[in-house]
């Protein structure tokens, strides 16, 4: 897929003030849950348990235009489809607004910082295959078709600073990458009418504090980072709740303090029931598993408030919670079916109810 607009075109960022109308409200309320019912999740997830093979996943989620391909064309195929199903989804409900809020414009574009970040490793490490990236349409700002001309790429763009970084290794671009997001997202939300980020506000705050959990567990278990080290990778926003004003790299911080191959240590810590549980052998952390049990728990929360205030903006972002997360389990049972594993397995082992 290549990208050949620049800039937000006709999407450009809401004042302030600017606020949806009722009907636009209304219809894009209806339009997302038309989408959610033929979506697989909830109930429809049991429609992944009898599947075996790759094709029959394509057939199932793409019965109108699956494609007869190799096992591993399939594969690379199936997953790039998924992808822009998912997208494509939102866009099309965001689109519903005249003038789309800057916050919503900038959770679409969460695509395009996780192809930054993959575009920026490939070239620090000098890799020569140019990295695969997402369609926004009219909501991309970053020429990924200048690959590999860095400046090309970035020009005109916010992220023109990260051209003084190439030299500062993946771990710090990829930490930047999520500082500046993470606070510009943020930003962009509590710009929004207090009645329109009820929810929003809470979802997002949990997601940027278990993220940076997950963070300091990877880089403490894969980098063998210190203490000291990993607190100048996080994602440190203010949040105010009740009154009182907090850090949202609290738990982060407080997961510090505990070793990694004890998880009797971890038994008071308020973020214990994430973590992988006790075996009979050497229990170690496992960021992949704190990383797996936080999306459940994001998406429980994403599904129980979608129908809460259907003429709050609260339900367009749950609405795109609920498709990363369905994008997450397509993308899951691809690579479980590339494996041989069979629909109930991986179902199973991704812990997804019904």
């Amino acid at each position: 897929m290549q990208k050949t607009r620049r800039g937000l075109g006709i999407f450009r960022k809401a004042e302030p003030g600017i606020s949806p109308d009722a009907g636009e409200r209304a219809y894009t309320y209806v339009k997302a849950a038309g989408i959610i019912g033929k979506s697989f999740v909830g109930r429809r997830v049991s429609a992944l348990y009898n599947i075996e093979r790759l094709s029959e996943l394509d057939r199932l989620v793409f019965p109108y235009s699956s494609r007869d391909l190799p096992g591993k064309e399939l594969l690379a195929d199936l997953e790039a489809r998924i992808e822009k199903r998912a997208v494509d989804s939102i866009i099309a409900v965001v689109k519903s607004y005249k003038t789309p809020p800057e916050f919503f414009v900038l959770l679409i574009r969460g695509w395009e910082y996780e192809d930054l970040k993959n575009t920026l490793i490939a070239l620090s490490n000098t890799e020569p295959v140019k990295p695969a990236f997402t369609d926004l349409q009219s909501f991309g700002t970053v020429n990924f078709s200048a690959w590999p001309d860095i400046s090309a790429m970035l020009q005109g763009t916010e992220f023109e600073y990260l051209l003084k970084m190439m030299d500062k290794g993946n771990v710090s671009l990829q930490t930047e990458l999520d500082r500046h997001y993470y606070t510009s997202l943020w930003e962009a939300l509590i710009k929004l009418k207090a009645r329109d980020r009820q929810a929003s506000e809470r979802i997002l705050a949990e997601e940027i504090a278990l993220r940076n959990v997950a963070w300091a567990l990877r880089l403490r278990t894969y980098y063998q980072m210190k203490a000291d080290e990993v607190r100048s990778h996080l994602v440190d926003i203010n949040a105010v709740f009740r009154g009182r004003r907090h850090s949202l790299a609290e738990d982060a911080l407080s997961s510090l303090e505990f070793p990694l191959d004890n998880r009797q240590a971890w038994q008071d810590w308020k973020r214990v029931g994430f973590l992988n549980p006790e075996t009979p052998e050497e229990w170690r952390a496992d960021p992949r598993y704190f990383q797996n049990t936080a999306g459940r728990y994001l998406y429980r929360m994403a599904r129980r408030s979608f129908r809460t205030n259907p003429s709050s903006l609260d339900s367009v972002y749950c609405f795109i919670k609920i498709k990363q997360f369905e994008e997450d389990i397509l993308m899951s049972c691809t690579e479980g079916l590339g494996m041989g594993m069979p629909g109930r397995d991986i179902v199973s082992v991704l812990g997804v109810e019904p």
